[in-house]
């Protein structure tokens, strides 16, 4: 039988920082909440028709499901603070400024791991089709990207690191 191999886990430390945060909220403060909100449910009776207990219940089994899949997350994680590489080099966890040819338009976004990514907030995974075109790329170099949408050429215009 082969063995399976787990990919590795890359996160910045803000990114790390930021999903600890967010597990002891949803450990010490959300898990408690809904417990609240459960016992209530079940003090107005009959819960085949009580709506806050179903509520409680779905908001209940989400929690947990985030818990879990944080824990998951931050498991074996390797933070990278995006100091590795030439400084004109894109490389995980720097802030990557291009300008994509066609429009003219230039754009400002950092490279992190699929768990810290938030395209509306500049943040984008390394396995994106724009993170993979651009990793080890250089400032100064015209990069094709194929995405879902068509095909769409930038060129890198600044790389900063990012600590």
């Amino acid at each position: 039988m082969e063995r399976e191999t787990q990919e590795e886990n890359y996160l910045t430390r803000e990114g790390y920082q930021s999903l600890l945060s967010e597990l002891e909220e949803l450990e010490k403060v959300k898990r408690r909440e809904v417990a609240r909100r459960i016992k209530e449910a079940v003090d107005f009776g009959d819960l085949s028709e009580n709506s806050e207990y179903a509520d409680a219940k779905e908001e209940q089994a989400f929690i947990e499901g985030r818990i879990a899949e944080i824990k998951a997350a931050i498991s074996g994680v390797k933070i990278v603070d995006g100091t590795l590489g030439a400084v004109d080099e894109v490389t995980f966890g720097r802030e990557i400024e291009v300008e994509k040819l066609d429009t003219k338009e230039k754009f400002s976004f950092r490279i992190v791991g699929p768990e810290e990514a938030d395209p509306a907030r500049g943040k984008i995974s390394f396995k994106s089709p724009v993170g993979k075109a651009l990793l080890g790329q250089k400032v100064g170099k015209e990069v094709l990207v194929s995405t879902p949408a068509g095909e769409v050429r930038y060129r890198i215009l600044a790389v900063r690191v990012c600590k």
